[in-house]
């Protein structure tokens, strides 16, 4: 047990890095669905969240520890699914050099990277997104930039906060349905709770 969180919630957020990196990898990069990693989000928190206090084997004590557990563990998940989103929309962002299928209209002329991902932008339905890009002041590459990461910043912190208050509701969840503490049996002995 330490200061804040049992030793058990510390290992449930080494679990939860591992269950964002696996997201991460599985639904940004291997098949790009960005929108299945939203819905995995509160699910992972509330497993999370839970897992760190069974893992603590947190049978009694103070609501206040079980609900720092389950945060503590969600935040650490959370936070990781937030850089790895954002180090594979940096991939993505700065990586990008106008290339289009034949089909499609051949390659964009651009400079790689920023200006690539603004031209591509605006190439989509026939420069329909152009006025809603102008609407809210991005008129070149640098202000695209700008604003594509202030919006990606954004996604990520919801990331965070959503992971997290998905944790919170696991460690509630823990709470309320965890195993009892052991009680005395006849003869001295001890027998522990149901699992």
């Amino acid at each position: 047990m330490t200061r804040f969180v049992d030793r058990g919630a510390i290992t449930a957020a080494y679990v939860g890095i591992g269950m964002s990196v696996t997201v991460a990898i599985s639904f940004l990069l291997i098949i790009p669905i960005e929108p299945i990693v939203w819905l995995l989000t509160i699910p992972t928190g509330l497993l999370i969240g839970y897992y760190a206090n069974q893992r603590s084997n947190r049978r009694a004590g103070p609501w206040s520890r079980i609900l720092m557990n389950g945060i503590f563990a969600a935040l650490i998940t959370g936070l990781t699914a937030a850089v790895l989103l954002l180090g594979v929309k940096a991939l993505f962002f700065y990586g990008d050099n106008g290339y289009r299928d034949a089909s499609a209209g051949g390659p964009i002329a651009c400079s790689s990277g920023p200006d690539c991902v603004y031209q591509r932008y605006l190439l989509v339905e026939d420069g329909a997104r152009a006025a809603p890009l102008e609407a809210a002041g991005v008129t070149d590459a640098a202000t695209f930039t700008a604003f594509y990461w202030s919006q990606q910043v954004t996604v990520a912190g919801l990331l965070v906060v959503v992971t997290t208050i998905g944790g919170l509701g696991g460690a509630a969840l823990y709470g309320v349905f965890r195993p009892k503490p052991v009680t005395p049996a006849t003869g001295g002995q001890e027998t522990p709770a149901a699992v």
